[in-house]
């Protein structure tokens, strides 16, 4: 018996790759992500807590106060 033959296999492409979303790039219509910098409170944890730069950290805090302001995150 003869097998039939398999069609070569094409080169199979990368799949794309998720990118993470890095502390300072998080969307301020998602307060969800950022529970994570937040107590239960609602007060914005210090970088002691969170480990961020102090860049991420003003740009978590900016995104914060903007979420707050459009009353997204309560």
């Amino acid at each position: 018996m003869s097998t039939p033959e398999q069609p070569a296999a094409e080169a199979a492409a990368p799949a794309p790759q998720q990118q993470s979303l890095t502390p300072e790039k998080f969307p301020f219509t998602v307060p969800q992500l950022m529970g994570r910098y937040v107590t239960d409170t609602g007060k914005i944890l210090p970088r002691k807590y969170t480990h961020l730069t102090a860049k991420q950290q003003r740009r978590v805090t900016s995104t914060i106060k903007r979420s707050r302001n459009m009353l997204l995150a309560q």
